[in-house]
This record gives structure tokens, sequence and C-alpha cells, in this order.
């Protein structure tokens, strides 16, 4: 038998407090997600049908994260979540549709109503002449005059951006321009757009999911499986980056050092460490396979130091400090299911149960999520019947946590204090400075709170 080193993971060791200047609120929580791409807050959302669709991948884009998108739907559907988030805003819109003044009310309107949008450049012999607004059109009867009989002199909703030959170059809209303010921090593409990531398998029908991904303008291909250190998966892998190379690609899930430099030969940006942490994960019990979180992100993060290659921690985070822990284990982000998952932007109805309210959280290895397309993550045949899948995960309910701003805030609250504490600015000092101790079962009842009946709740202390 051979054991090759003790693991810890979260609940075995605390961060030693160290000599501060740095108040929390003045740290940097920027850090490095792949080769190319930087996040303002060190969150991923997890790729899970329970978790992340458009909705909350915008919320947690606009806060400085970024959200993978599940691929536990049609790749039509899929495309069209990628798609929502890249149009939240816009930026500066490089190809507005336009209409020429010649056109009448009524097809400025038609146009209107089938593209969902509410303002049009009027281009004559390709100059601009004008703009036609929702305002001009809606109280508008004659539908019949032509849409140069509209036009005004002046408009503030929109700036119609030109060249010196008064061409148009693009849009920018002031719903996008109050966006900007509002979220300063939000994760952008050169465009101006929300960076938005997708799942990917290894199986049949993966290599025109990618392409439809990256022509509704995906930021990040997630190969997405329970081994990502297996032939499939480092063979994907290299097929997106050759293919798609301006696509960054996240290759996972790993737990070895050996697993990550074998996906960063291949091509991979960022590796996502964790083999069956995750709440609602049975890989270790059903498989007897995994290494505890904390050895797994520090063993990962020491191979690929210097590299540039991202480390996302994924699983087994139940409060914030255990974002501190992974990061001071050398994780550069972290990614978040439970955590997310009862909040109002997940996907799923409110559910009452014994007076209180739930939202429906589930593995994507369990039996209900491999029946709707996630099996290939396990390399297991889609085909197969309900008795014949081997299920790695549960289905289950998580309490109703209300806005994911509200999370996001609390979680990176509780980092920025970690810091704080720890006398670092950065993620990157982090990385450097941040000393563990190891601690015994009775140091873990110590800090948890004991001895008293809680009888209101923290925001971000839950004790089931």
């Amino acid at each position: 038998m051979r054991v090759l080193q003790k693991a810890l993971t979260f609940d075995d060791v605390l961060l030693v407090p160290a000599h501060s200047a740095v108040l929390p609120r003045e740290v940097s929580l920027s850090t490095q997600l792949t080769r190319t791409i930087t996040l303002n807050l060190p969150l991923l959302s997890a790729a899970m049908d329970t978790v992340t669709e458009a909705r909350l991948a915008i919320a947690l884009a606009q806060e400085g994260g970024v959200g993978i998108i599940h691929k536990n739907m049609n790749v039509e559907m899929q495309a069209a979540q990628v798609l929502a988030v890249k149009r939240f805003e816009s930026g500066v819109v490089k190809d507005p549709i336009t209409v020429a003044p010649q056109m009448t009310v009524r097809q400025v309107l038609e146009i209107t109503r089938a593209k969902r949008i509410s303002g049009l450049p009027v281009i004559d012999g390709g100059k601009v002449v004008g703009i036609v607004t929702n305002r001009d059109l809606r109280f508008e009867t004659s539908l019949d005059q032509p849409a140069m009989g509209l036009l005004h002199k002046h408009r503030l909703e929109r700036v119609l951006v030109v060249n010196n030959a008064f061409e148009l170059c693009g849009l920018i809209t002031v719903k996008d321009i109050q966006k900007s303010s509002e979220h300063p921090l939000a994760c952008k593409d050169a465009m101006g757009r929300l960076r938005v990531g997708a799942a990917v398998g290894t199986g049949e029908g993966t290599e025109e999911r990618v392409a439809a991904l990256v022509a509704a303008g995906v930021d990040i291909i997630t190969v997405d499986t329970a081994h990502g250190h297996s032939k499939g998966v480092l063979d994907r892998v290299r097929w997106v980056k050759l293919n798609f190379p301006g696509v960054q690609v996240i290759g996972g899930n790993i737990a070895t050092a050996s697993a990550a430099a074998a996906l960063v030969e291949h091509g991979a940006d960022a590796v996502k460490v964790g083999i069956g942490p995750g709440s609602i994960c049975t890989t270790r019990m059903v498989a007897g396979v995994g290494v505890p979180q904390i050895t797994a992100v520090a063993n990962v993060a020491a191979a690929l130091a210097g590299s540039g290659v991202g480390v996302i921690a994924d699983g087994g985070i139940r409060y914030s400090g255990d974002i501190a822990k992974a990061i001071a284990a050398g994780a550069s982000c972290v990614m978040l299911g439970g955590l997310l998952a009862g909040t109002e932007e997940a996907p799923g109805e409110v559910e009452l149960f014994q007076g209180r309210s739930y939202k429906s959280y589930r593995g994507m290895g369990s039996l209900g999520a491999m029946q709707q397309g996630s099996s290939d993550r396990y390399f297991q045949d889609n085909e197969k019947s309900a008795e014949k899948l081997v299920p790695e995960g549960i289905e289950g309910r998580v309490p109703y946590k209300g806005s994911a701003l509200g999370v996001i805030h609390q979680l990176m609250g509780g980092l920025r204090s970690s810091m704080g504490y720890l006398g670092v600015a950065s993620i990157a000092d982090m990385h450097a400075k941040a000393e563990f101790v190891e601690i015994t079962s009775a140091g873990v009842r110590e800090s948890h709170v004991h001895d008293v009946q809680i009888t209101k709740e923290a925001p971000n202390y839950r004790v089931e």
C-alpha cells in the first residue's frame, strides 16, 4: 500500500494572523482567472443546472466575477443564454441595425418589435442623417409617412459613433452608460460586453456546441468533467484551443499536480481543482476517489507557479473563511455552487417546506441531472436507462437566500476581513505571505459558535 501524503481540507486548518497596516476596505480582490482574463472578484458560479443560467451570470459579471452556463440543455438554448449575457450591456454596438430615410413608420415599427430594440440609426447613402427612437414612434399615428419625418435634432438616449466621413461606426446607449457607472467593477470584454463562460463535455455533438457558443460570443469554454486527467478531456482541450485560439479554455476537474501539468501541456488557460468536495457530490463515497481540497489546491498551485495559468478551487466552500483559505493555499479564484443555488437569480422556483422557503439544488452527478444530459461528465452513456446509471451526486434543497448581490457582498466582505488580518493588500500577496496552522477536531468545535443558542441568524453564518 502506498500512502502519498497526509491531506487536509478547510476544517483542518486556520490562517495565522500577522502584523497588518492594511484595512479590509483598502484591499484589491483583482485576480487572474486565465492567461488573458482578469476578474475584479475571485468568484465563478458553477456550471450546474440549479445554479447558473443567464440571470445569475449577468449579476455575477456585473459585480466583477463570471458565470459558467451549464450544458444540461440543447445547443441552441445554451448559445441563447450566452447571447443574453453578451447583449445585456453592449458597450459600443459595432453593427447596429439601421433604417433608410424612405422607409415608412410602419416598417420601422415592425423592425423594432421583431428585434426588440428601441433606437434605429437612419442612414442615407452610407452617411448618418439621424436616429429614430421609441419615443418618436410611441404615439405616432401616421404609420405610412417616411421615417425621415420623425427625426429630431438632438438625441439624449443614444450616441451615434461616426468617423470623419460621417459614416456609422457604432452606437452607445444611455442605459449602458448608467449600467457602467452603477457597476464599475464589472467583468467586461474589449467591446464593453459582460464576460461569460459555458460548459461543454467530451461526448458526441461537442464540436457543434463549441462552435455555436463561440458564435454567440462566449469568452470561456469549460471542458467540464468529473476526471480532467483523462485522454478525452485532454484531447478536447487541445481541440478547442487549436480551432478557437481566441477563446480561453478551462480544464477540469482535477486533484493532482500531474493532472494540472497535463492540462496545461494540452493548452488549458486555467484548471479547475476539486474531486468530490461539493456538498451534493458523492464521488468520494461511491468511487472512493478524491483529495481533500486544501491539499489538492496547494499541490496544483505549486506545480503551476509562474505559468500564468489560473487555479480555480471548485467545491467544499461553506463559509467566506473557506474562500480565504482556498486562495491562501494557492487558488486564484473559487467556484461556488451551493452558496449561490438558493439565490433569486439561480434557476428554479422558490418552494415552501415546513414554513420556510427553499430552492432545489442538485449535483450534476445526480440521477435527475444525468438523465437530462450530464451523464457524459461522468463518462457514462446518455442512452442508458435510469437503472443503468451510477450517480455520483444527490438532489436536495437549500434555503432561499434572496438576491445574489447580498450573498456576494457577505462572501467578499469575509475575504476582505481575512486579508486585513493577514496584512496583505492583494491576492498575490496572500499567495506569498499566508501561513496556516493545522487544528484538531476540538479546534474546529472551538471555531464554531458554541455554548449558546442562536436567536437571530447572521447573514454569513448558518449551522445546519
